[in-house]
Parts: structure tokens; C-alpha cells; sequence
């Protein structure tokens, strides 16, 4: 079965009345070079155990099925499992969860469905819950790597370096807990519907011991989103907004403490200055 063929979507489609939900984000792809690049890229064989986030007709899935030891999918729209049974039904090592991958206890679902063994994420996410679905992917801890596709200016902020434009608090987040690259571009029309903009598919590598070393991850970005708070404004102002108990002069030590400018703004700050900032920034709160 060509999933990949227009002609195919929508003759299975037009077969199970379907039509798209702009709510849901719903583009399927149907650009054969993409899943073959997604499951080679995520280093899927025979002993991996994949989940699968918003398979939607199975287009990427097939190619994951046919790799790995075993795929769990997780679908919110309950239209699609009458689809997917005509479309992954040869396949023995697919198992279909309804439901919101928000709402999903994934290291009880992992436990349970893909048991031992290394553990991928692969997903095409709608826009509308990119941050909070990736969110939940990492803080999940189960996965050896994280591949998912996304609108391009989305991979970008991913993957942004300190003092760009697309560097911010997403940022700062990802790269704290893994590696991310940018693995192929995929363009607009690689999809139906075609969506307004382009698309890339990111890989993030978690790291299994953090670089920074131990840090209060909890405090770290709490400074982080405070640093972002404001774009405009410098650290000083976002950290005594972010930090009310702290006087200014408070700020201005941990700033000095760290070794940053007060006029910093931070957009320019790494994560190794994060984390500077944080030891700073937790030293003065525990002599308030």
C-alpha cells in the first residue's frame, strides 16, 4: 500500500467519509523520502520500541513498523482508527492508543506497551501543541532520542544559538536536556493539505548526565523565564521583576557573582551562564 500516493489518501479517505479538521491541525504526509529519513535518523531497528504521537493515516508509521520491534501510536481524533486498521492492519507489532498524548502517563504507557530495551519518540505535532507535546516527550525521560516534525521557524528556535533572533526560553529548554539538530527540511507540499509554511523534522538526543553538571533545575528556569520575560529590558530589570524578594543590589551581586555585564539582556546568555546565574541566584534567596 502507497500511502505516500495522493490518489491513495484520498480514495481510503473519501472511503471512510473523513474529511480534515483544521482544530486538530491535521496535514498527512505523503512524501515518500521523509519517513525513510525520520526512521533513519532516529536509528530504528529491530530492537527499538517506538511511540508514535499523531500517526494520522500511517504514512510514517508503515516505515516504523517495518523497522522497529514494536510501535505504539497515540491518536486523539477517534475517526482514524478504522483508517489505520486498513492501513497497518499487516502489521503485528502496532498497537493503537486512543487518546491525548497531553493527558498520557507516558512512562506508564512505555512500561507497559514497549517494554525493555531502548526507546524512541517520533511525531508530526500540529502547531498548536508542539511546546507542550515536546514538553511531555522529554520530561517523560524514556526516550534515547526525540524526532519530531515541526514548522520550521519552530526547529530554528530549537536549534538557536545565543544572540539570534530565534534564541529564547524554548531554547534554553531543549538544549538543557539533549542535544537537538535540524535532520531535513520538509517542504509545504509534501503534505495534504498543503499548510501555509514549511516544516522540518528535529532530533533531540537527551543527554543521560547533564553537562552542566548538578543544578536546581527548578530555580534554573525560573531564572530562565524570567530572563525572557522581558526581551527588551536587561537581566537586572527581568530578575528583580522575576524575583521580587530580591533587592537591586541583590541582582547586581548575583549578576557580578556570575561574571554578566548588568546591561546583559538574555538573549546573550549560554547555558553555562544560566546555570552560573541559577548557583548566584539560589545563594542570595537563602539568605532572605
Amino acid at each position: 500500500m502507497n500511502l505516500c500516493d495522493i490518489g491513495t489518501i484520498k480514495e481510503i479517505l473519501t472511503r471512510h467519509g473523513f474529511h480534515f479538521s483544521k482544530s486538530l491541525g491535521q496535514n498527512f504526509l505523503c512524501a515518500r523520502h521523509v519517513p525513510t529519513a525520520i526512521a533513519q535518523g532516529a536509528g530504528i531497528d529491530e530492537n527499538t520500541g517506538v511511540l508514535e504521537v499523531g500517526p494520522g493515516i500511517g504514512t510514517l508509521t508503515r516505515e516504523l513498523c517495518q523497522r522497529a520491534r514494536r510501535v505504539v501510536a497515540v491518536e486523539l481524533d477517534r475517526r482514524l482508527p478504522l483508517v489505520l486498521q486498513e492501513t497497518l492492519g499487516e502489521f503485528d507489532n502496532f498497537h493503537l492508543v486512543e487518546g491525548d498524548i497531553l493527558k498520557t502517563n507516558i512512562p506508564q504507557l512505555c512500561r507497559e506497551e514497549l517494554g525493555e530495551g531502548r526507546k524512541v519518540a517520533c511525531a508530526n505535532l500540529p502547531y498548536y501543541i508542539t511546546t507542550p507535546a515536546l514538553t511531555a516527550l522529554v520530561d517523560s525521560g524514556c526516550f534515547a532520542q526525540i524526532t519530531v516534525m515541526v514548522q520550521k521557524e519552530v526547529a530554528r528556535r530549537i536549534c538557536a544559538k545565543p544572540g539570534t533572533g530565534d534564541y529564547g526560553a524554548f531554547s534554553v529548554y531543549c538544549q538543557f536536556h539533549g542535544k537537538p539538530s535540524i535532520l531535513l527540511d520538509v517542504p509545504a507540499g509534501c503534505f495534504i493539505p498543503a499548510p501555509k509554511v514549511d516544516s522540518a523534522v528535529v532530533a533531540l538526543t537527551p543527554y543521560e548526565e547533564n553537562p552542566l553538571g548538578p543544578v536546581d533545575e527548578g530555580l534554573y528556569f525560573r531564572v530562565v523565564r524570567a530572563a525572557f520575560a522581558q526581551r527588551r529590558k536587561t537581566l537586572l530589570n527581568c530578575l528583580r521583576h522575576g524575583f521580587p524578594q530580591l533587592e537591586r543590589e541583590d541582582v547586581l551581586h548575583c549578576l557580578e557573582e556570575a561574571g554578566i555585564g548588568a546591561q546583559a539582556r538574555g538573549e546573550t546568555l549560554g547555558l553555562e551562564d544560566f546555570a552560573r546565574l541559577t548557583e548566584a541566584v539560589g545563594r542570595r534567596l537563602q539568605k532572605e
